[in-house]
């Protein structure tokens, strides 16, 4: 019983935290939301199914990019929505397919070239997506154009993207997953389709990035080519790790770590972003299993 009200106190919290915060940092909480709902789709190829990818920022890319493109023509954000999560669930799939063939290192490299392929797409094709310029002016939906509303339009979202997972994760399917994690070849022994669940856990982890893309691309109504290079990939990767990768809340507590400590840390300056990465660097050393992990640490020890 003690985990449903600490749960219910932090949504509360959240919910709350707006009315004390100025627009900077009603920015930053829905920006932490649009990664969340990113991380969930990384932490579901690569903690629950154990699939390696180094390139889940590309499809926020695609998604930002789709919305942006299609809201700045006029479409419905409702109807703009759900295209952006199936081009980046197809592109999944496609993308799956490397992963029938190779694993682990050689996984992430196949992931890493499909980075850095988007990255100079969304660069240089001007035509499409204005190049360095970028694609400005993209407007929100009419209803949530405050960043007050904007914030809760997004956390209502994400709260319902979470039920999503959850109700996925106790699926046949999440088993599936966990089963293609800690043995495929005893999960193909007792009946688990290596390959059509292979490919599922690419295209759905690129669905809720697709998703986290639209979002993005509303929330800072411009999009350039620099928040999808590689560099936001490994971040992404590195929001799971730290929260604990396979751990239901491990990306929401990642992408604290990752979004909000390093702002929290800008009262050192020029020093802020060491202080940072040493703080990765340790909690990598001494806490592998993610932040997650201490609880089962402390009952081991």
């Amino acid at each position: 019983m003690r985990t449903p009200i600490v749960l219910a106190i932090a949504l509360l919290a959240l919910a709350a935290a707006p009315l004390a915060l100025k627009n900077y940092g009603i920015y930053l909480l829905t920006l932490w939301c649009v990664y969340v709902m990113a991380g969930m789709g990384l932490n579901l190829t690569v903690g629950y199914a154990g699939q390696m990818s180094i390139g889940h920022a590309a499809f926020l890319g695609i998604g930002a990019y789709t919305a942006g493109i299609l809201l700045k023509l006029g479409l419905s954000f409702w109807f703009v929505l759900p295209i952006a999560a199936l081009l980046c669930f197809f592109v999944g799939l496609v993308l799956g397919f490397p992963a029938l063939r190779v694993q682990h290192h050689y996984l992430a490299f196949a992931t890493l070239g499909f980075n850095v392929l988007m990255y100079l797409v969304f660069r240089n094709e001007e035509w499409l997506t204005g190049g360095t310029f970028g694609v400005s002016g993209i407007p929100r939906p009419v209803l949530f154009d405050g960043s007050g509303a904007y914030f809760y339009f997004t956390y209502a979202s994400t709260s319902m993207l979470a039920l999503v997972l959850v109700w996925l994760i106790r699926s046949p399917w999440g088993r599936a997953f966990a089963a293609l994690r800690d043995n495929p070849i005893r999960a193909e022994s007792l009946g688990v389709n290596i390959m059509a669940y292979t490919l599922l856990a690419f295209a759905i982890g690129a669905a809720f990035a697709g998703v986290a893309g639209a979002y993005f691309a509303a929330l800072v109504q411009f999009i350039e080519p620099a928040p999808f290079s590689l560099t936001a990939s490994l971040m992404m990767l590195l929001m799971v790790i730290v929260g604990g990768s396979g751990r239901f809340f491990g990306p929401m507590l990642g992408a604290a770590i990752v979004i909000l400590l390093p702002e929290w840390l800008r009262f050192m300056k020029d020093w802020y972003l060491v202080m940072f990465g040493l703080a990765v660097v340790a909690l990598m050393i001494w806490l592998p299993g993610g932040l997650l992990s201490i609880p089962e640490r402390l009952r081991r020890a």
